[in-house]
């Protein structure tokens, strides 16, 4: 191994030699489209920036490509010694964040990733308001610090099953949770940030979650009730996460009830300096910065008082206004109401008929009580399909979805997805065959949509309320096995007492034919009988 350190890195005291940040790639922040633009917007036109901790290898190229003067503050030797290699331009020390003295203050400081990273193992970590104020330190009069905060109360601590205190990584030689100047909040952040002699100009809610944040809203935009049709991807179930509750119905529930600030799961702060004999924030105020910004897969969008622009150069459209289908379809299959579930497919398959979106799917659409609305632009198919066969792709989407996710449905369960497809289909007056499933995939395929039952697997509290509810019917079937077992003894019971008295008067009568009065009575009655007989035949 090359032990020898590039000729931009510079230690410092505290570097960690055998140590790599970003080897634990759960473990960083993966900002991408929302951060870049967020630091685009702030870059100092001539000035100098600081970069703080690991950050992904995008952030950082972006930084060394635009930047007039950057460096880079690590703890790790072999992150520095490979990052001074990718970026000789690059100013690299090596070391922690306390013993770091800057020649001159930064106009821009970013640290994305936290104050948790710019501690070292060869020394006691610092309480995080100390970071703080080692950090504030080194913003310049008039500068700018962007700071990410991970809140230790987020909604992805109440969906993740493992422990929340130890993440099980190697860097988690000190247990978190435990530093009473951590913020537990917004205002405690806020009042760290003031301590510091910072004045905060923005706070962003980062979702989905803290290892992967695709969006950043303000508290303004939170305030203000956003609606259904940008909530609902905000959450993420993550594919080697253990769930212990479904992301979206809990994420759903934090945004219904207000709580999407106080819940996010990671807070970015962006901060200013007063500048010298001024009392007032610094150089750019907030108002440059964007109300929030959402990624949508490569699309990225600023959110705005009057909708979403995609950028870089976008129109603006309005976001449409009603409830998700997929979430009135879940809520009515729960309440079993057969008949809302019929209405508002037949629905879906005229406004298909009328030339509505194939590309659409019933977590893509919300539905206002009259009308449907895509929540955003969908590539559409080469050629255009017959709207049976976008109706069959839609249901059967949902039809996976519903089952993976364990949600109660009002038919016979468990149901293969393509059967409960069908029967949905033939709910909507629209009969579909084997063959149209088959076409319905083929679409799924050509738009980048397949729909798998293998992609999601029921969370922890959805195997719980599926074992309950089938505990509770298996209980029901028994208490009726039980009623219909005690009538049935009942029954053969009385079989048993009607039979008995069925064979004592077959005794009885048995023994009345063989007295001399019965036999003389036939006898007797014999001869009437004939003539009775042969009269019949005269008359008739």
């Amino acid at each position: 191994m090359n032990t020898e350190a590039p000729g931009n890195v510079h230690l410092i005291g505290g570097e960690m030699l055998l140590w790599s940040d970003m080897s634990n790639v759960g473990g960083t922040p993966d900002w991408r489209g929302a951060a870049l633009e967020l630091f685009r917007r702030m870059l100092p036109p001539s000035g100098r920036v600081l970069l703080v901790g690991p950050h992904p290898q995008m952030l950082v190229d972006e930084v060394a490509a635009h930047a007039p003067s950057a460096a880079v503050l690590l703890r790790s030797y072999p992150d520095a010694c490979a990052l001074g290699e990718r970026h000789p331009g690059l100013a690299i020390f090596c070391g922690r964040l306390e013993v770091f003295a800057a020649d001159e203050p930064y106009d821009l400081v970013l640290a994305l990733d936290g104050l948790l990273r710019t501690h070292s193992a060869e020394a006691p970590a610092a309480a995080w308001i100390e970071s703080l104020d080692a950090l504030a330190a080194l913003v310049a009069p008039g500068g700018r610090l962007v700071l990410g905060v991970r809140n230790d109360l987020g909604v992805d601590r109440f969906i993740e099953a493992r422990p929340a205190d130890r993440d099980g990584a190697d860097d988690q030689w000190a247990p978190h949770g435990f530093d009473p100047s951590y913020p537990g909040g917004p205002a405690a952040l806020d009042a760290g940030l003031e301590s510091a002699g910072l004045t905060l100009q923005l706070r962003y809610a980062a979702y989905p979650c803290r290892q992967a944040p695709r969006s950043l809203l303000a508290r303004d935009a939170l305030t203000s009730g956003l609606p259904d049709a940008l909530t609902f991807s905000l959450s993420s179930r993550g594919g080697d996460r253990m769930l212990a509750a479904d992301p979206l119905r809990l994420t759903r529930l934090v945004f219904r009830h207000g709580l999407g600030e106080e819940l996010a799961p990671l807070w970015l702060a962006v901060a200013a300096r007063p500048p010298l004999g001024s009392e007032g924030p610094g150089t750019g105020g907030a108002g440059e910065l964007p109300l929030g910004l959402i990624e949508e897969g490569p699309a990225l969008y600023e959110l705005t008082r009057a909708g979403l622009k995609q950028l870089p150069d976008g129109a603006e459209r309005p976001i449409p206004v009603g409830r998700v289908v997929e979430e009135i379809l879940v809520e009515a299959c729960a309440r079993e109401d057969v008949k809302t579930v019929r209405e508002l497919l037949k629905d879906l398959a005229i406004w298909l008929e009328q030339g509505g979106d194939a590309a659409a799917a019933t977590d893509s659409l919300v539905y206002d009580g009259e009308r449907f609305a895509a929540i955003g632009p969908m590539a559409a198919p080469s050629t255009p399909p017959e709207p049976r066969v976008v109706l069959c792709r839609i249901l059967r989407r949902f039809a996976v979805r519903l089952l993976a996710a364990g949600h109660h449905h009002p038919w016979p369960w468990p149901l293969e997805a393509d059967q409960l497809t069908l029967t949905l289909c033939g709910m909507a007056d629209r009969p579909c065959d084997s063959g149209d499933l088959d076409r319905a995939r083929k679409l799924d395929a050509e738009l980048g949509q397949p729909a798998e039952l293998a992609e999601q697997a029921p969370t922890y509290r959805d195997l719980l309320s599926v074992r309950d509810r089938l505990a509770d019917q298996l209980t029901a079937a028994l208490a009726r096995v039980a009623r219909l077992e005690t009538k049935l003894s009942y029954r053969e019971r009385e079989l048993v007492r009607a039979r008995a008295k069925i064979r004592k008067t077959q005794r009885k009568a048995t023994a009345y034919s063989r007295t001399l009065g019965y036999r003389l009575s036939r006898r007797l009655s014999r001869p009437r009988r004939v003539a009775r007989k042969v009269f019949r035949l005269l008359s008739g």
